[in-house]
């Protein structure tokens, strides 16, 4: 596996983002081409069939969120753990979950620097993934 690092560091789920996804759009566009297509009762099950594809993409959306959702509620419990490990403190209260996500790439070293720059310049994760010197990886990020 490579080394992670600022510019590779993002992670494509291909099962999800190439094959889920891209067949329940088709199948929305299927069923309503031949929803406006199609006369009569034929309509009305083309329609039914848009309407199942479409549920299936928003039920894989909400799927892919809670999973997310809970992911960054499990690192924001490692982070304010290994915060508290390195400075005898927890996370201050100031600090945003989008930087607490970001910061978890950050060397045990510079962290509890980093932790303070973030609350007090509000740096964005963006921000702060550029600022850290010594990489973390992350790889098992959903």
């Amino acid at each position: 596996m490579p080394e992670q690092n600022f510019s590779n560091h993002t992670r494509m789920h291909p099962f999800y983002h190439y094959f889920i996804l891209p067949l329940t759009l088709i199948g929305i566009a299927a069923g309503l081409l031949h929803t406006f297509m199609a006369s009569g009762p034929d309509r009305f099950v083309h329609a039914l069939i848009a309407l199942a594809f479409f549920i299936l993409f928003c039920v894989a959306g909400l799927v892919r969120i809670y999973s997310l959702k809970v992911q960054d509620r499990v690192i924001r419990s490692e982070e304010n753990f290994r915060h508290f490990l390195l400075t005898g403190k927890p996370l201050p209260q100031g600090i945003r979950l989008r930087q607490i996500i970001a910061i978890r790439f950050a060397s045990d070293d510079e962290f509890p620097d980093l932790v303070k720059r973030a609350v007090e310049e509000k740096l964005s994760a963006k921000d702060i993934k550029s600022a850290i010197k010594n990489w973390r990886a992350d790889h098992y990020r959903v």
